[in-house]
């Protein structure tokens, strides 16, 4: 049994581990910047850790920081949580090398999966179906638009070595295709601090389809279904939903098995994500693996029961999983929503500031996953998502309903937020029947 856990993150996430490790009775050490001195999971650790000033690449992606913190408050274990240093190889390798315990999947697999054009060579000589475009990282604007003759425009560039929307552009010609490739690679380089880029022929109009997976060091694995999170803007996603409206039992094994089979492919173990693009005649295509657990890991947890951070936990101890395929159960709806710290008034613009009160939102099956409390201060560093709002009914009209009531019940004052956004969302019929693809928003004017 881990004893005590260094958690390598902040904000939301961090209290979310924090919680599920005091339930399993071990003790946690919170790490934070500067910024970060009055966040939620600095209080509710049990130890906690200054790792450096605000910026992220002094603090949270600063491996000889966390390192240093996990020895020296003799951490068993280091959960990432997602974003940071989650997919980073050498972090995971760093934590091997220093006898503590990763909780995520090796290092060799974090290489292969979380490398976006490493995985895509994999999985064609797997016979995984693929979206066509670039075999491997592409060196430069010229290599990209050769290969953009070759699948036709248009075409999207994606960071090899991260997700979250983050170094991704779409390009309709030769010179979008220049002009993209340079702010792509620099976004890339930013966020992961890898510049490298592939690039995929774009599928237009496509649903985004993602399995949740779990898998032991033992070699057992098992697919808690789907989670559909077309509701984006600018690759972000906003609106995540479990199950999917779209997706039907045969879709959903033939996902789960192929899943499964990635999964197989590069040894992976721990909790991860396969995402798919679902075209409207359900033909899908792989698009990467996520090493990681999601932001919108809660939907899942609420439609199965599954706490998801105590297996991945559990499964970083060595354990086996205790249930298999045939005992899952899809068990009602869950949709989760991104409160972010922005103005959809003002092209989305971040909005820190101190949050003068909050009123947050409640009764049956309303979960607020979040770090923020009142006179709380939301710095411009860090991405804007400040809370999930998850909520979980019998079917999906009931979903919406009880969501839009808890949106209607939060309030947060002092800072603009994406809560009323979400309040036109849902009030939109074409959401509502489930008549949804990744351009909903701006199809529907909704932006």
């Amino acid at each position: 049994m881990f004893k005590r856990i260094l958690i390598a993150n902040r904000g939301e996430i961090a209290v979310r581990i924090i919680r599920t490790c005091k339930e399993m009775g071990i003790k946690t050490i919170a790490v934070f910047s500067d910024a970060d001195k009055d966040s939620l999971h600095v209080k509710y650790a049990d130890e906690a850790v200054n790792i450096g000033p605000a910026l992220s690449y002094k603090s949270y992606l600063n491996i000889d920081n966390i390192i240093k913190a996990a020895i020296d408050k003799k951490a068993d274990a280091v959960h990432p949580g997602y974003g940071f240093l989650s997919e980073n190889a050498d972090f995971a390798k760093t934590c091997h090398d220093n006898n503590i315990n990763f909780i995520g999947p090796s290092a060799k697999t974090i290489e292969e999966a979380g490398n976006k054009s490493m995985a895509r060579q994999i999985l064609i000589e797997l016979g995984i179906p693929v979206i066509p475009g670039s075999d491997d990282i592409i060196s430069s604007a010229d290599k990209a638009y050769e290969i953009a003759e070759k699948v036709g425009f248009p075409v999207i560039l994606k960071a090899s070595g991260g997700g979250g929307g983050r170094g991704m552009r779409i390009a309709y010609t030769k010179e979008e295709l220049i002009e993209a490739f340079s702010i792509a690679s620099g976004e890339a380089e930013v966020n992961f601090g890898n510049p490298d880029i592939y690039l995929e022929k774009y599928i237009e109009n496509p649903r985004h389809i993602e399995i949740q997976l779990l898998g032991d060091k033992s070699g057992n694995y098992i697919h808690l279904a789907e989670r559909e999170c077309s509701i984006q803007m600018r690759y972000q996603k906003l609106i995540e939903e479990a199950p999917s409206s779209f997706v039907d039992d045969n879709l959903r094994e033939t996902l789960g098995k192929t899943a499964i089979k990635i999964a197989k492919a590069f040894e992976y173990y721990n909790a991860g994500t396969m995402e798919f693009l679902v075209d409207k005649d359900k033909n899908f295509y792989f698009m990467e693996v996520n090493a990681r657990v999601q932001v919108e890991h809660p939907v899942t947890e609420l439609i199965t029961g599954i706490d998801i951070i105590r297996q991945q936990i559990l499964i970083a101890q060595g354990k086996q999983l205790d249930f298999k395929q045939d005992d899952f159960k899809i068990d009602g709806w869950s949709m989760e929503c991104r409160i972010n710290a922005s103005d959809p008034e003002d092209n989305f613009m971040p909005s820190p500031g101190e949050i003068e009160s909050i009123i947050f939102p409640g009764g049956p099956g309303v979960r607020v996953d979040t770090h923020i409390h009142d006179k709380y201060m939301v710095g411009p560093f860090y991405d804007s998502l400040i809370a999930k709002l998850v909520v979980w009914a019998k079917d999906r009209p009931s979903a919406i309903k009880r969501m839009e009531r808890a949106l209607d019940e939060f309030e947060i004052k002092g800072i603009q937020t994406t809560i009323p956004f979400f309040k036109k969302i849902f009030r939109n019929r074409d959401f509502q029947t489930g008549d949804i693809d990744t351009h909903f928003l701006e199809q529907k004017n909704l932006l």
